[in-house]
């Protein structure tokens, strides 16, 4: 396992993504990395500031004969989504992620590799550290808590920022421009219970459904994947034998495919059988089901020892019909840009406590309305079965402008350096440019970076070829900023 980054290029973008890997920074524990930035500004002299969303601001002046052109503002999060496989013991708060060069790719060992968006992060820590680059006025801006809802943009304020234009370096196809991006919701949904004491005569089980691919819920949610919550509910809603629910333990983070979702339940000693033929035979369809999209889907009944309480049959049949029944996946595709997903929804967390159950999703969406409407739609069916829902997180999309000056800028530069003109994008992920655009009218925004494939698991990758290409695209593009 080769861990040694030193000998690939761009260096300086390599050595501050190495230092990134070894400095743990899962979401809402990022004090170790902005301090990694900020001692990073002291080194350099260069002026900083530390807002109270705990955003990371530096500027950089521009080199001789650039001050003329148009100010640009560079712009990464420092936080990474914490997403391991079962068997990996591992400690995201504490253990610094085991990156290393796998071929032509850099993934790390059992986790996240962090590369969203710790390469854009080293990027811009790249392009500070280089006295030797070309470029006009720089502003870098490294945002906190982006994965779990975006909490520095919203938190920067107005008036900080000089720049006119935002690149942001937190996309993940090179070759890529976005010029526009989903809006964002969240249903935060609570079912309350009474637990009830673990009748007798039963056979306490763990059904787990596992080994699925996962990923981002706005980049991977059009490649039609499995979601373990709704095919482990899908599973307890259809069996025919008699089995009583405990505990629930679905998914991961709201912006997550579900990989994995494990049941306790309980099931009457004389079907023991008749329901692991039933668990077995629901593995052969979901395989069959999911054939060219899963590879490794795993559905599995495991002894376990008898819980003490249960949740009431009711509560957990209305549970079962409201996860099957509520919109998930794909709702709607653009008509305007083809391969576009416009409107999805991700049922991202199932979860019990003993006295509630807690489910959230996460809905996107390129049209404001059919974003309102979907939480309408998941808030109705939840709210059938008894729960409580909670619409909050909204966010608008991002706008295309064609006519954006550094977007033909960049269109040049590209093809002036590759020999070809690069795709001009829209993306159904959230990007921090819809909020940060609307804080600052008027501010010119194109979002680009490497290619990173399976971001938001533990299966991500970054291509080391693609790095280069991307790095040199943004010194290029610096060197050319339009005037002002």
């Amino acid at each position: 396992m080769n861990k040694d980054f030193s000998a690939l290029q761009p260096a300086l973008v390599w050595k501050h993504f190495a230092a990134i890997c070894n400095i743990p920074h899962p979401s809402h524990h990022e004090e170790k990395i902005r301090q990694y930035v900020v001692d990073f500004a002291i080194a350099q002299g260069l002026e900083h500031t530390v807002d109270e969303a705990n955003n990371v601001y530096i500027r950089k002046a521009a080199t001789p004969g650039m001050e003329s052109r148009k100010g640009i503002v560079i712009q990464a999060h420092l936080d990474m989504v914490p997403q391991k496989n079962n068997d990996k013991v591992f400690d995201f708060e504490n253990d610094p992620i085991e990156a290393y060069i796998d071929g032509e790719w850099v993934t790390a060992a059992g986790t996240t590799l962090g590369a969203d968006n710790g390469i854009g992060a080293a990027a811009i820590l790249a392009v500070l550290e280089d006295n030797t680059l070309v470029h006009g006025p720089i502003e870098a801006l490294f945002t906190a808590t982006e994965e779990t809802g975006m909490d520095g943009a919203f938190g920067l304020k107005g008036g900080m920022l000089q720049g006119d234009i935002l690149l942001n370096l937190d996309s993940e196809t090179e070759g890529e421009l976005y010029v526009g991006c989903a809006g964002g919701l969240d249903a935060n949904i609570t079912l309350p219970y009474t637990a009830e004491a673990a009748p007798a005569g039963y056979v306490a089980y763990n059904v787990e459904v596992k080994g699925l691919k996962g990923g981002h819920s706005g980049i991977q949610i059009g490649y039609q994947r499995a979601n373990a919550n709704r095919e482990l509910f899908r599973l307890l809603n259809q069996t025919t034998c008699d089995v009583r629910l405990a505990a629930v333990d679905g998914g991961g983070l709201r912006n997550a495919i579900p990989r994995e979702a494990v049941a306790l339940v309980l099931v009457a000693q004389a079907e023991v059988t008749a329901f692991e033929a039933e668990v077995a035979a629901f593995e052969k369809t979901l395989i069959a089901e999911y054939a060219n999209i899963e590879d490794n889907i795993s559905v599995k009944v495991l002894p376990t020892n008898l819980p003490a309480e249960v949740i009431p049959a009711c509560i957990a049949s209305k549970l079962a019909k409201a996860v099957i029944g509520a919109p998930n996946g794909v709702i709607k595709m653009s008509v305007e840009m083809e391969g576009l997903v416009q409107t999805s929804s991700n049922l991202a967390r199932v979860v019990s406590d003993g006295s509630s159950i807690k489910i959230q999703c996460l809905l996107r969406s390129s049209v404001n309305s059919e974003k309102h409407a979907l939480g309408q739609a998941i808030k109705g069916v939840f709210e059938l079965a008894g729960a409580t829902v909670e619409l909050s997180g909204d966010y608008d999309g991002w706008k295309p402008n064609m006519e954006s000056a550094i977007l033909h800028t960049m269109l040049a530069s590209y093809e002036s350096l590759y020999g070809k003109k690069p795709a001009v994008m829209a993306i159904h992920a959230g990007l921090e440019c819809g909020i940060i655009g609307g804080k600052y009218e008027g501010l010119d925004m194109i979002s680009f970076g490497p290619t990173i494939c399976f971001p938001h698991s533990p299966d991500e990758k970054v291509e080391i070829a693609s790095v280069e290409k991307f790095y040199s695209f943004l010194l290029h593009t610096l060197a050319n900023a339009p005037l002002k």
